[in-house]
């Protein structure tokens, strides 16, 4: 378990209130403001002694994220538009990861299993990063719905595809079979795992009116799911998005008091701000110590690759649906494309390879590369995406 700094942690969320302001002040993007705030403070020689780790960010930063966002995902809207979400996060996830490591093997020269691993971690647009950016932005409501659902089931399907190759590297079955089994079983066991969890604690919660308990019982919802999840070897991602869409559709509706299920809403509202304030400045504060100078050609190929990888997910994926009820416009896969932000989930992933790859040092810069143009790039246009397109349709 991470060790947290009580007054660093202070600090930072001083920071990233000050930062919040302003960022609203001049229109800035808040997760942009955050980075560029670490860059800033690790250039003026501060040092944060809670050091960006993938326990720090699995363990702690993000169940709650995940949890939150999904408390608000509807499970009508989300059986309606299934198949083109799981495609979109699973397929699309797939032929993303397959885009990126043909290139750094072929382009770059990295080795296959660098390559491999490097396209399952980088291939998921990021739940923290997408979730972020689109709160701050006023965006249809089915786009909203379509880049937060599939940001949040395609974290799940990248970190299985990562412990796949990881799995292989080790020494473990390679065959067409085996792989099969294991993927389904960790997404069909992550999701059994989730629903498990949060049933068996609303079912607690039902005999309570007092909100504190109800309130308690789902931040057990939260990270319960998605540490017993990974202690089963399943995925703790999709536990926990079980888990807050089971509470947010069922539980709000039918187990909890008004006060408590308001009382839900306003905590994890609190924890989501708490959490992304602190994984983008970690980032920011980790960006300025990477030598990208030394990895610049592998960490130009590779971002290039994600965006063109990117695009290998949505486009022929669209174009499958696009005679269907689920048919999405030209400036919905626009969107969708560009505004597939990377983050903390690459960045844990990439910081929890293998050390004995020959290419560790390179691909833990690069996946720092690719999540700095993610934010300061594409984090910056997005909005104005989706401002001209709010204006266009208006």
């Amino acid at each position: 378990m991470p060790q947290v700094d009580i007054v660093t942690l202070g600090l930072l969320l001083f920071i990233a209130c000050v930062v919040a302001i302003a960022s609203r002040r001049v229109g800035l993007p808040y997760t942009v403001g955050l980075v560029a705030a670490g860059i800033g403070l690790s250039l003026v020689g501060y040092h944060s002694r809670i050091v960006l780790t993938p326990a720090l960010i699995f363990t702690v930063l993000l169940p709650p994220l995940v949890f939150e966002a999904a408390l608000h995902l509807k499970w009508q809207q989300f059986r309606r538009e299934a198949r083109l979400v799981l495609s979109l996060a699973f397929v699309g996830t797939a032929l993303s990861a397959a885009v990126v490591a043909g290139g750094m093997h072929w382009v770059v020269g990295w080795g296959w299993q660098a390559s491999l691993l490097f396209g399952a971690l980088i291939a998921a647009t990021d739940p923290v990063a997408v979730i972020a950016m689109r709160k701050e932005e006023d965006a249809d409501q089915r786009l909203r719905f379509l880049m937060e659902a599939e940001s949040l089931v395609n974290d799940g399907a990248a970190a299985v595809l990562f412990a796949l190759c990881a799995a292989a590297i080790a020494g473990g079955p390679t065959d067409p079979g085996s792989i099969a089994l294991t993927a389904l079983t960790t997404v069909g066991g992550g999701v059994v795992c989730g629903l498990a969890v949060a049933a068996g604690l609303m079912w607690l919660a039902g005999s309570s009116d007092d909100p504190l308990v109800e309130l308690t019982l789902t931040v057990l919802a939260a990270y319960g799911s998605f540490l017993i999840a990974e202690e089963l070897d399943v995925s703790g991602v999709l536990a926990t998005l079980a888990a807050g869409m089971f509470v947010g559709n069922h539980g709000r509706q039918r187990i909890l008091t008004d006060r408590g299920s308001e009382a839900v809403v306003r905590f994890w509202g609190f924890a989501a701000f708490l959490a992304n304030s602190v994984v983008f400045l970690l980032i920011g504060t980790r960006e300025a110590e990477q030598p990208l100078a030394d990895f610049l050609w592998p960490a130009v190929v590779g971002t290039a690759l994600v965006v063109a990888g990117r695009a290998a997910a949505i486009y022929p994926i669209a174009a499958i649906f696009v005679t269907s009820p689920l048919a999405i416009d030209n400036d919905t896969r626009r969107i969708l494309f560009w505004g597939g932000l990377r983050g903390a989930l690459g960045l844990a992933l990439a910081l929890g390879a293998p050390a004995s790859l020959p290419e560790h040092g390179a691909l833990i810069s690069v996946s720092f590369a690719v999540v700095a143009f993610s934010i300061f790039v594409q984090g910056l246009t997005v909005p104005r995406m989706l401002r001209r397109m709010g204006e266009v349709r208006g």
